[in-house]
């Protein structure tokens, strides 16, 4: 039988510092964020010319009221710009094409989104509550959940272990995003906010197979076996369950992220590093550390 809780101490201080290292990447220097949540306005043009350039682009744009439009442009791919702007309105979208006409000669806008300031500021609200309402839920429900265990043993412990566990899923996967947000044309959106979402419901799905497995153990274990033994044997009975589990579904995200519709690779490239992160910190994190807090507590 293979010993998971042998090596913890290494995998908590690689979860600790990568968790550390993306909170402070939330801070400094922070995520880019979509005009969902900052307010203001995006085109993604498509330049018949194939000498057309980001810079180019940006020129022609900052041509436009001498540059008062703040704007930044990335080439997305071959002939395809993402323009963002201070928020327009109509009569000046509308100038706004007929100036870049004269400027870049043919081009199709493919898409046009303005969003004002406080609907930015409502959508980032809503979306840090919508996480936080998640975490919460996820406690109750567990030490629900688990309320039949031995006396001996919390329900809540399984709960707020789960939820830590989840949270380090969530802020790794922010963290390396942040990153990608400097490097690439990834902007943190909806769509984003709800692959965080989808991985806390996935992740705690891992986590759950073997939180069940322990509590089922609880009840046959040996007299003389500890915490620590029956979660190590829970664990030997389940990791292979959600290997199989995660691997199928990661299959399918690798399909849809390289013969998908670009519109939702970020969202897919999210859910494929959280379920990554889950199912890594399902078996090396979350259940060595609830036996650290029983063994800790049990002798403190």
């Amino acid at each position: 039988m293979t010993d998971f809780l042998k090596p913890a101490k290494y995998f908590f201080i690689l979860s600790a510092t990568l968790t550390a290292i993306s909170i402070v990447l939330v801070f400094v220097p922070g995520p880019k964020l979509s005009i969902e949540f900052t307010g203001g306005t995006r085109m993604q043009l498509h330049v018949a010319s194939e000498s057309a350039t980001a810079d180019s682009v940006l020129s022609a744009v900052q041509s436009y009221h001498d540059g008062e439009l703040s704007p930044t442009v990335n080439k997305m791919q071959s002939g395809d710009f993402l323009v963002r702007l201070k928020g327009i309105d109509d009569a000046e979208h509308r100038a706004l094409l007929a100036h870049l006409a004269s400027k870049l000669g043919s081009f199709e806008e493919v898409q046009y989104t303005t969003i004002g300031p406080t609907v930015g500021e409502t959508l980032k609200i809503r979306a840090m509550y919508s996480l936080i309402v998640a975490s919460l839920g996820i406690i109750v429900y567990l030490a629900f959940a688990f309320r039949k265990i031995p006396r001996r043993y919390s329900p809540w412990k399984f709960g707020m272990v789960a939820v830590l566990t989840l949270l380090h899923d969530v802020m790794v996967t922010v963290g390396v995003f942040v990153i990608l947000s400097y490097y690439t044309n990834f902007e943190v959106d909806t769509l984003f906010v709800t692959a965080l979402l989808t991985i806390l419901g996935y992740s705690v799905n891992d986590t759950i197979i073997i939180f069940d497995r322990i509590r089922d153990n609880l009840f046959v274990q040996e007299r003389k076996e500890s915490f620590a033994v029956t979660s190590n044997k829970a664990v030997n009975q389940t990791w292979k369950r959600s290997c199989y589990t995660s691997g199928s579904t990661l299959i399918m995200l690798f399909s849809l992220f390289f013969l998908g519709s670009a519109s939702i690779q970020w969202f897919v490239l999210t859910l494929i590093v959280g379920i990554l992160l889950g199912t890594y910190s399902s078996i090396f994190v979350a259940t060595p550390l609830l036996v650290y807090w029983n063994k800790k507590e049990h002798h403190g």
